[in-house]
């Protein structure tokens, strides 16, 4: 499905979805509770195939956690340079992240641990779209989201 800068959002009751939606809200339960270890062991318990599950993980969610703000902690390695974090945070202010918390180790061989939880409801793309600008970034070696 591609991404759209506004998509739209229909409040629709449970009971007259797909049993497929249902299925998929439920594995992602499995897998953020760590009753399901794999994406593979979710959808197994449930009976629904990964590619249905891939499909679908995005574009399901249940509404109490659409109403609740989305918090994301990227993990990143920085070289030691000037201006390394500074361009970072330019990164997460244009696309409209609201910075949490910020925590950097002292940089040790020429690279420091950088860790940034952002809240992203008002953010204007997807965290992956984020996580490539990033990652695009000269000064950087390393850039993943550890959580969201």
């Amino acid at each position: 499905m591609p991404e759209t800068k506004n998509p739209q959002y229909y409040l629709v009751s449970a009971d007259v979805l797909p049993d497929i939606f249902i299925k998929v809200i439920k594995a992602k339960e499995k897998l953020e509770t760590g009753e399901a270890a794999t994406v593979a062991e979710a959808v197994n318990a449930l009976g629904i195939s990964r590619s249905a599950f891939y499909k679908y993980k995005d574009s399901v969610t249940p509404f109490l956690d659409m109403k609740s703000e989305r918090i994301v902690i990227f993990n990143l390695i920085l070289k030691n340079k000037l201006g390394a974090l500074s361009s970072v945070l330019s990164i997460f202010a244009n696309w409209d992240a609201n910075i949490l918390t910020i925590s950097q180790n002292v940089p040790v061989h020429g690279s420091a641990n950088l860790s940034v939880t952002a809240e992203i409801s008002g953010m204007k793309g997807r965290p992956e779209g984020l996580l490539q600008c990033i990652n695009g970034l000269e000064n950087i070696i390393k850039a993943e989201i550890l959580a969201g």
